[in-house]
């Protein structure tokens, strides 16, 4: 079946299979929250990006037994209201960005900040921190080594601008991040997966930085 990245509340999962990694993309929660649960597929070792609403649904994805960590991308509540359940289900490690850690009301094992690296089993995600949606956000980067690079980017960034920010300071050091870790970084045909909403690619924004620093949104 071919991937398309899009999700609606209440609806079947998505699912890419990569040479190394199967990415299922699920929409939870009244706010169409994205959560991403990653596999290896030579271990069937699993993290979830952002338990964010509907435990339940989230559990049957992964399986009881089947969930080594949970990743937070940011404390916003809308992205945590699961967790709380899952890791009480699993057992599972909890992981966010270290500006962060203190807004979410479930304890974090494990802290991250830009360049940590986590493993799901044989496969690698890359932490890249990005200041401005809130002070810990993170993205995560796949960087597939028979393919294209993959990035998870929570609220940070859109299809069509970054994350909401409160103040135009926000707002241009998110822009700065973003422009300087993801894009003079990565390539064109880096697919990213935002967390909400459909997923694109970097080469399909790219030529809509400047628009978005001159509009300020």
């Amino acid at each position: 079946m071919t991937y398309r990245g899009r999700v609606k509340p209440g609806g079947s999962p998505d699912v890419r299979e990569l040479s190394g990694l199967a990415i299922t993309k699920l929409s939870v929660g009244e706010m169409d929250n994205n959560a991403y649960l990653l596999r290896c597929r030579q271990t069937d070792e699993q993290t979830l990006i952002d338990a964010a609403n509907e435990p339940d649904r989230l559990l049957a994805m992964a399986g009881r037994d089947g969930l080594a960590r949970v990743v937070t991308t940011h404390r916003h509540g809308d992205h945590w209201q699961g967790l709380a359940a899952l890791v009480e289900a699993t057992g599972a490690e909890t992981v966010a960005g270290a500006d962060d850690a203190e807004g979410i009301p479930v304890p974090t094992s494990r802290t991250v900040v830009q360049g940590d690296r986590i493993a799901v089993g044989e496969c690698e995600l890359e932490v890249i921190h990005l200041v401005g949606h809130t002070p810990g956000s993170i993205a995560l980067l796949y960087d597939d080594p028979a393919g294209t690079p993959h990035l998870f980017t929570g609220d940070s960034l859109f299809p069509g601008g970054v994350g909401k920010t409160g103040s135009p300071d926000d707002f241009a050091n998110l822009l700065d991040d973003v422009s300087t870790k993801v894009f003079d970084r990565l390539p064109d045909e880096t697919w990213f997966y935002p967390g909400h909403g459909d997923d694109s690619t970097l080469g399909a924004e790219r030529p809509h930085l400047a628009e978005w620093r001159e509009r300020g949104w």
